[in-house]
């Protein structure tokens, strides 16, 4: 249920009126705008009197919501959510591009990419240490380890960090994480979401192979009830008939999604397309089409990468594609 306060009300008067909701036994979550404040009731709103709440002085309207989704829905946050990840905005206009390798290698590499990539622009430092891989021969990650280089990556270039957690257990070592990754396999670990809903860490969510839209904000709304509102939504490609790319990207979710959520979008074109030659174009698509940001796969020498090097950018492909991406994001926002 969604309650608009007009806008002469007094600061007393919303907290009586929240002090007395509160006692219906239902969470307030209050959102301050430019000219009405909204306060979206969630939990079980069927025995509030409607009528009562409409009848009150200070009181614009009154509605239901029927969508299950409530702490990430537009109708009860009006305004784009701005994230902090890492002292890097994401959201409401603020653009960001993450990028890195797939999985953390060595010192060397890590540190080499994080430098080439902070250089042609990139805000965030993504690399993988835990990796979920189809088969249990291929290259997991180096764990504990590989975080331990990523902290090193950013203590030397300034980035944030952004990598990917599969077990709440291993939460202990993601402290110098910035953001925590969840990946498109853990989308629906409704145990893992509620632990990172119980955390203060901006989480990267990310849409699973074969879910839809509804599906990943369910998610999202997982975390948010665990008092965690630090989330960030991915579209990284669906499964469908298609077999010529990794996954189909859905570039109609990135409109889709701000339509019915305020919550900011990143793109992830290297997971969906598979192959690198493809990753620049559905860069610039997903940047035309409105994403808040980009997560780019960039390897040192693609040829011989641990993990995914067919759809790693090399350093010089990734800063050609952000001179790019520059040329678009002028464009939609002259």
């Amino acid at each position: 249920m969604i309650t608009v306060l007009k806008p002469n009300t007094t600061a007393e008067q919303r907290d009586h009126l929240i002090h007395w909701l509160e006692g219906q036994n239902v969470q307030v979550h209050v959102s301050e705008g430019d000219e009405y404040t909204i306060l979206g009731l969630v939990g079980d709103t069927s025995h509030i009197d409607m009528e009562l709440l409409q009848s009150l002085e200070i009181v614009q309207s009154v509605k239901r919501v029927s969508e299950p989704f409530k702490k990430c829905n537009r109708k009860f946050h009006p305004e784009d959510t701005v994230v902090d990840a890492g002292g890097v905005p994401i959201g409401g206009g603020c653009f960001a591009v993450i990028a890195g390798p797939c999985s953390v290698e060595t010192h060397d590499q890590i540190i080499g990419i994080a430098e080439s990539v902070k250089a042609s622009g990139a805000k965030l430092l993504r690399g993988g240490a835990f990796k979920p891989r189809t088969s249990p021969y291929d290259f997991q990650g180096l764990h504990a380890t590989g975080l331990e280089l990523l902290a090193e990556a950013k203590k030397a270039t300034g980035l944030p960090i952004v990598s990917e957690i599969m077990d709440m257990r291993d939460l202990d070592l993601f402290q110098d994480v910035d953001v925590i990754q969840v990946g498109a396999r853990n989308m629906q670990n409704f145990e893992l979401l509620k632990g990172l809903g119980r955390t203060g860490k901006t989480i990267l969510l990310k849409r699973g192979l074969a879910n839809t839209i509804k599906e990943l904000l369910m998610s999202a709304e997982y975390i948010m009830a665990g008092g965690n509102e630090n989330v960030i939504l991915c579209e990284r490609g669906i499964r469908t008939y298609e077999t010529y790319t990794r996954n189909t990207l859905d570039l109609s979710a990135v409109p889709v999604l701000h339509e019915l959520s305020h919550l900011p979008v990143v793109v992830d074109p290297s997971h969906a397309t598979g192959h690198s030659s493809l990753v620049p174009s559905m860069a610039l698509a997903a940047a035309a089409a409105g994403a808040d940001g980009i997560m780019v796969e960039v390897h040192n020498d693609p040829l011989h990468a641990l993990c995914d090097g067919a759809q790693s950018l090399t350093p010089e492909q990734f800063d050609g594609l952000m001179k790019q991406i520059g040329r678009v994001l002028e464009a939609i926002r002259s």
